[in-house]
């Protein structure tokens, strides 16, 4: 998860560059269309297998919504901060707690409720609707953590049923066609420098991805879920060392609420679920 976690923030810095170069399009096709060539070629001697699916509704539905959260995240990155962004997508972990209780029937309390209501709150303080600051692009991470909330459950549904390999080719697959009928309408000529960001964005996607798939497979959702807040710190990073972006008092106070609502949901299923079964 540390892995994936890593890489998902390589390829945002890689995406908010590219996308200022080549455009947001060519940006998205490259990032899907590198990952389904990269494991085409991966597993190629065995596609009848990996391309069969006991889930392929599934397998769809994930498709959509993973390709959804991009396109919104990679949109949001290219007019706002790296790590303004990076934190209001981070709702997604006490988003998938509330998934969880929504559509797994897991249980849900009051005090992971509050934990839920803070982290949005947290997300409102950055995105600050109403004031001068803000702007449209900062709901875009909102509705992305949405989208890819619903992909990590359908991606914890489907766990160790199937083949991390089947997962990762049916994600890439469907971006890559989708993007590669709308790539023509706004190509540009590359440079040197922008082809090898385009390589270097397939390749973290497809890492990142395979990652994020063998970690859901063996792990459990909630307990994976607080590692993604170590992207804050690597998002925060690469926006001061690459782009210059320096987050205001507001975005670190409003990201340090997510973080401590997402650390206390994680606690509460992870420690109060076992002191309730001891009591």
């Amino acid at each position: 998860m540390l892995g994936a976690v890593f890489f998902f923030t390589v390829m945002d810095a890689v995406a908010k560059k590219l996308s200022s170069d080549i455009g947001l399009i060519p940006t998205i096709w490259a990032r899907y269309a590198g990952q389904a060539l990269l494991v085409f070629l991966i597993v190629l001697p065995r596609i009848s297998t990996v391309a069969k699916s006991e889930y392929p509704k599934l397998q769809v539905l994930r498709s959509v919504v993973l390709m959804a959260a991009t396109c919104l995240f990679f949109l949001s990155i290219s007019k706002i901060g790296l790590a303004e962004a990076t934190a209001i997508m981070d709702i997604n972990p006490v988003l998938i707690t509330l998934g969880a209780f929504l559509f797994l029937g897991e249980k849900i309390g009051p005090r992971r409720i509050l934990g839920i209501m803070a982290s949005l709150v947290g997300a409102l303080i950055i995105i600050r609707p109403g004031t001068e600051v803000f702007t449209v692009y900062a709901v875009f991470p909102l509705i992305a953590a949405v989208c890819y909330t619903t992909y990590n459950l359908t991606t914890r549904f489907v766990g160790d049923r199937e083949s991390p390999w089947t997962s990762l080719l049916y994600s890439a697959l469907f971006g890559a066609a989708v993007f590669s009928c709308l790539v023509p309408f706004y190509w540009q000529p590359l440079s040197l420098f922008a082809a090898g960001l385009m390589v270097l964005l397939g390749l973290c996607g497809t890492f990142s991805q395979l990652m994020l798939i063998r970690a859901l497979s063996i792990g459990e959702a909630s307990l994976l879920a607080p590692f993604a807040y170590v992207g804050l710190i690597y998002a925060t990073l690469w926006g001061v060392l690459f782009f210059n972006e320096f987050p205001d008092q507001w975005s670190i106070a409003g990201a340090i609420i997510i973080a401590l609502s997402g650390f206390y949901v994680w606690y509460r299923d992870t420690f109060g679920s076992k002191q309730e079964r001891a009591k």
